[in-house]
């Protein structure tokens, strides 16, 4: 199949490899001349230590020419420019793979549903789960999960990726699947505040089972099934991120937790991890659904207003008695 992969970060650099290794025509698009040019070398260093990468792809930085003729286009486009390209591919005819994990703030909605404005729901579909770029890229066996409205746009999809170590499940719950991959960054942000305080594994592991109570709660007041966040894109990718030193959107917490200031991060990592614009999309979403969100509340309050690491828990632990959910 004819495939261009829009956005040449880790994430979509290692499903171009994947496509490309199952013998697919694969155009990698990015803006970034330079980035490409790098990748075209068979390795990147910078984005994915260690990783052979092929020579022979394609590479593209006219928009117009990298979508022209594909029957399938894969967006790793970060959230907050994602509806930027989506809204240059209205009437594209091929299948619409969105692989970005966040939320949109002035709306509220996953990547599906902006991409709904521009083509038919019955050929979108969203790609998620525990996967770190890096081991996607290097061939260790990881399990995902393709969702899509139509099922057998879901099946295509799943096709198209599935190797003998990438091995991919199917949904039709893409709402379910986009919000638990999202809010998964956000709690990460909050574990790794946990271990950046110097608390314990009772801590992290309180912290996690509770907000996977809260993700399932938002996700299900904005059309999502409750069962999906017991899944690869919720439990799943939620315990990948929260628990491996790998993680970006973890480590970001961690330096809060230490005493560094949200200034002081920024200036040393300029391209923050996906979970600090998502925890400004899931606040303001929580509360336009009136839906109790107090990890991510505390999250925010972290990121956003200054709040210190040791009295969000602290306000946190001591809120009113209540039974499990």
């Amino acid at each position: 199949m004819k495939i261009s992969v829009l956005g040449a970060g880790a994430w979509g650099a290692s499903l171009a490899k994947v496509l490309h290794e199952n013998s697919h025509d694969v155009t990698l698009w990015d803006i970034n001349a330079a980035l490409l040019a790098e990748l075209k070398q068979g390795h990147s260093e910078r984005l994915l230590p260690g990783v052979k990468l092929p020579v022979d792809w394609r590479t593209e930085t006219d928009f117009e020419t990298a979508v022209a003729g594909r029957e399938c286009l894969v967006l790793a486009i970060p959230s907050q420019f994602f509806r930027d390209v989506a809204v240059k591919l209205k009437g594209h005819p091929g299948i619409f793979v969105s692989v970005t994990k966040g939320i949109e703030f002035e709306t509220g909605e996953t990547m599906s549903r902006i991409l709904r404005g521009q083509t038919s729901v019955d050929k979108i579909a969203a790609l998620s789960g525990p996967s770190f770029a890096r081991e996607v890229a290097l061939g260790i066996p990881t399990t995902v999960v393709c969702a899509s409205e139509n099922p057998v746009t879901a099946t295509r999809v799943q096709g198209l990726f599935h190797r003998p170590e990438f091995r991919i499940y199917r949904s039709t719950d893409i709402l379910g699947v986009e919000y638990g991959g999202a809010l998964k960054n956000v709690i990460a942000v909050g574990a790794g505040v946990s271990d950046g305080l110097g608390y314990g594994d009772n801590t992290k592991a309180g912290l996690v089972t509770r907000a996977l109570s809260e993700m399932r709660r938002l996700g299900v007041a904005c059309g999502a099934q409750a069962e999906t966040f017991s899944g690869l894109s919720g439990l799943g990718d939620l315990m990948l991120t929260c628990f491996s030193r790998q993680s970006r959107n973890r480590d970001l917490g961690e330096r809060l937790g230490r005493g560094e200031s949200m200034e002081t991060i920024q200036a040393s990592h300029p391209k923050l991890a996906e979970g600090y614009p998502t925890a400004r999309s899931a606040h303001r979403l929580a509360k336009d659904k009136k839906v109790p969100t107090p990890i991510m509340d505390e999250v925010h309050a972290m990121l956003y207003e200054g709040k210190n690491p040791k009295l969000a828990v602290r306000d946190l632990i001591s809120r009113a008695f209540k039974a499990e959910d």
